[in-house]
């Protein structure tokens, strides 16, 4: 079964999270940082170029073998449909159109979850904004792995398992943890993809859905753009809660790996984070940080400190809802 995790229990703090605090510092300092919110005008057209890229594959793979499909699937497949959840991360921020056209940034995102093959922008918004504002919240951050997981997930071999079930664990644990209601957009994400799956199977074939659900599973999973779901918030160095990723994967994931520098400022697209950091160096170069995304992966399954327990956890206080940040589909905004 492999070495069994030292912790038994998450790292609880009573503090604050870090990236308010940081936030103000920083805009205090440089508030030339302001100059860098705004969207990315050009994520139409790279959603585009996404989606049409695997209508291309989907044509080709029709009628290749199994194990083809598969390896494709993994290595440039499943790459594309991790790319385009990133995408849809951002979007979620609405850093495509801007804060001025939400329902713009609904559209483009379930636009581009169609081939993800499985609806989730819309259900994905509804929970990552809360992720932000109720960073480490027992009942509010989604993002945190459940007791369940904890205590289940506790060896070397079963953390490799679960880095494998990744994908049902991330989809399923906020309509166990935290359901909420159905919206109105969240039928029309299941349409527009059911709708689109359905195309798929009568224009090319069931091997062509298969390479796009297959790519999509595989990718969340034991994959190196896979790492950044460990790499993000699991705690490598005690005390700190937040990790930013440096390395080349950047390229093809929408810059998610300056999490730091989400986290501070989630109103900046992907695509100007790195200025933040060319901005404030000194608030960044002494945080920890990851260069190997495949390196986390490696980590976190033999090294006996790190499990689903090793993240940083907050009680839960009550939550005031100020009518004025709800968004135009009901959830609240990620300051």
């Amino acid at each position: 079964m492999g070495s069994t995790v030292s912790r038994d229990d998450f790292e609880w703090s009573y503090s604050e999270e870090p990236h308010a605090s940081r936030r103000k510092l920083i805009l205090a300092k440089y508030p030339q940082v302001k100059k860098l919110f705004g969207h990315d005008s050009n994520m139409v057209y790279k959603v585009g170029f996404m989606l049409t890229l695997q209508l291309i594959a989907c044509y080709f793979v029709q009628d290749a073998p199994w194990p083809v499909i598969i390896l494709l699937a993994y290595c440039f497949g499943g790459v594309i449909n991790h790319s385009m959840m990133l995408a849809i991360h951002e979007i979620s921020h609405n850093l495509a159109f801007g804060h001025s056209r939400p329902l713009h940034n609904r559209i483009l995102g379930i636009v581009g979850n169609v081939i993800i093959a499985v609806p989730m922008s819309i259900s994905f918004k509804k929970y990552h904004l809360e992720h932000h504002k109720y960073q480490g919240n027992e009942e509010m951050d989604m993002d945190l792995p459940s007791k369940m997981e904890g205590v289940l997930f506790h060896t070397t071999f079963t953390k490799c398992i679960w880095l494998f079930l990744q994908p049902f664990f991330y989809a399923l644990r906020p309509l166990f943890l935290r359901p909420k209601p159905v919206t109105g957009l969240e039928i029309i994400n299941t349409t527009v993809q059911i709708t689109f799956d359905l195309a798929i199977l009568y224009f090319f074939g069931g091997r062509s859905l298969a390479y796009l659900m297959i790519g999509s599973l595989l990718a969340m999973g034991i994959h190196p753009v896979a790492g950044h779901f460990i790499s993000e918030h699991y705690m490598f160095k005690k005390g700190y809660e937040t990790y930013s990723y440096y390395g080349p994967l950047n390229a093809i994931t929408f810059n998610v790996g300056y999490h730091n520098e989400h986290h501070d400022f989630p109103n900046i697209p992907g695509c100007r984070l790195p200025k933040v950091r060319e901005i404030a160096p000194e608030f960044y170069e002494n945080l920890p940080s990851h260069s190997s995304w495949s390196r986390v992966l490696y980590d976190f399954v033999t090294d006996p400190d790190i499990g689903p327990y090793a993240r940083v956890k907050r009680r839960s206080k009550p939550i005031p809802i100020n009518p004025a940040n709800l968004d135009v589909d009901g959830d609240t905004k990620a300051e």
